[in-house]
């Protein structure tokens, strides 16, 4: 089989200045990936970044290498990722990069692809890029250089998302605490809730390049939380940094997640238009989701992490709807990757048309305990770790069978290993953890 050595769950992130996160490594991913693209004709590739204080630096050296490549590029500014999926979608161009590592701090960087169909490039794509990353630099002729072009696409991507909303429905009865992670939405999504008349309150909205995902958006819910019951809103919504992410608060403060998301939407498409198939979740989805949803005869199939394998999995099924817990939806009538605007707009639509709450909707969907315990998987002991965290987790499972459920992988994201561990009996998750963290020395 074969192993990928720079890309990930989704595409290539790591700490900004630690290989393969350098100007040096752009310049030749931008070559490369040019150089790739330029075997199909490809001639134009669509840039966009984050906020984040090193996203000069990474544009420029992949805009060079791709203009080394004879590809040009046109860049779309500080943008979210589900953006450069909308336009590269839109305008058949030939590929969308966003520079961004999505829900992490601002000291990591990183690249995300898209392919023309607005979804992430094949795995077979990637391999083609790290095979040329490998070779020198080989400069077209200068008269085919590639050239940048700078384009404000933030309208059409505003009137995109407010399009997805229901006709002839306003937000205006609604006062929304809105929290954009100080990232890449914070210049869009008020303008998508304004325009829709909703009465929002911002916070993560004043980016300094620095402050990107910190004590904000959908990692860090506390101050959300706490604004929205001290200004005694209908509902928290909290973006990540590159805007491909959605966590909601209910007006007590409570924590709406990927998976209550996802059934909320998918049991409104079969109260309201007969919905035919089911929905897919992925292996760190909580057992109760898949409960709820077979109770109201959903049909529901589980993938590996990774929006990439949700929307596979949807495609092969010809089904519309699918999460991860993280907050990724992914609704396939509407993009082709997950998009945390768009997504909590269809939550708002339904609250609006059922005259209802977000703390209300969620009542039917019962979720079981669950705490995912995130450890440390780097240097010089990070094989030692892998085996002591493999052999607890082994030696849990068979002792605890099916009183509870517990999912080991390594983050594709992060030099972390995930544990999850999900059952009815909180005693029983304590008990696991104190018992995986003693076997780790």
């Amino acid at each position: 089989m074969r192993i990928l050595k720079y890309f990930g769950t989704d595409g290539i992130r790591g700490k900004v200045g630690i290989n393969p996160i350098t100007p040096d490594f752009f310049l030749k991913l931008g070559w490369a990936v040019g150089t790739v693209l330029s075997k199909k004709k490809s001639k134009k590739i669509i840039v966009g970044t984050d906020t984040r204080i090193s996203r000069h630096m990474f544009r420029s050296s992949f805009e060079a290498g791709l203009n080394a490549s004879g590809v040009s590029s046109i860049f779309a500014g500080l943008i979210p990722s589900p953006a450069i999926s909308f336009l590269t979608r839109k305008y058949k161009i030939d590929a969308g990069v966003s520079i961004s590592a999505s829900h992490n701090q601002y000291y990591d960087n990183g690249i995300k692809f898209f392919s023309v169909s607005g979804s992430k490039i094949s795995r077979n794509l990637e391999f083609s890029i790290e095979k040329k990353i490998e070779k020198s630099i080989k400069y077209t002729k200068q008269h085919k250089f590639g050239k940048n072009h700078v384009v404000n696409f933030d309208r059409e991507y505003i009137e995109y998302c407010k399009n997805t909303f229901p006709n002839n429905i306003s937000l205006k009865k609604l006062k929304i605490v809105l929290d954009c992670a100080n990232g890449s939405t914070y210049h869009i999504a008020p303008r998508v809730l304004n325009e829709l008349e909703a009465n929002i309150i911002t916070i993560g909205c004043s980016p300094n390049g620095t402050n990107i995902n910190f004590r904000c958006g959908t990692t860090d819910i506390s101050l959300l939380k706490r604004v929205v019951i001290e200004k005694r809103a209908d509902l928290g919504f909290a973006l990540d940094g590159d805007g491909d992410r959605v966590i909601l608060v209910d007006h007590k403060g409570n924590k709406v997640d990927g998976d209550k998301i996802l059934y909320i939407i998918a049991y409104n498409a079969l109260k309201n238009s007969g919905f035919v198939g089911g929905v897919v979740g992925t292996s760190m989805s909580n057992i109760g989701l898949e409960i709820s949803l077979r109770r109201i005869g959903i049909p529901f199939v589980r993938t590996k992490v990774g929006d990439r394998h949700i929307f596979n999995k949807l495609q092969e099924k010809r089904w519309n709807f699918g999460a991860e817990s993280s907050g990724h939806i992914i609704l396939l009538d509407k993009m082709n990757t997950g998009d945390g605007i768009i997504a909590g707009l269809q939550v708002l639509g339904i609250i609006v048309k059922e005259n209802t709450s977000l703390h209300d909707l969620c009542k039917d969907v019962k979720l079981v305990p669950q705490t995912v315990l995130n450890i440390e998987f780097k240097g010089s002991y990070k094989n030692l770790i892998k085996r002591q965290v493999t052999t607890a987790v082994k030696q849990l499972r068979n002792k605890f069978k099916k009183k509870v459920r517990i999912i080991c992988r390594k983050s594709g994201t992060e030099p972390l290993i995930r544990v999850m561990i999900e059952g009815k009996n909180k005693k029983k998750i304590q008990e696991i953890i104190y018992n995986i963290k003693k076997k780790i020395k």
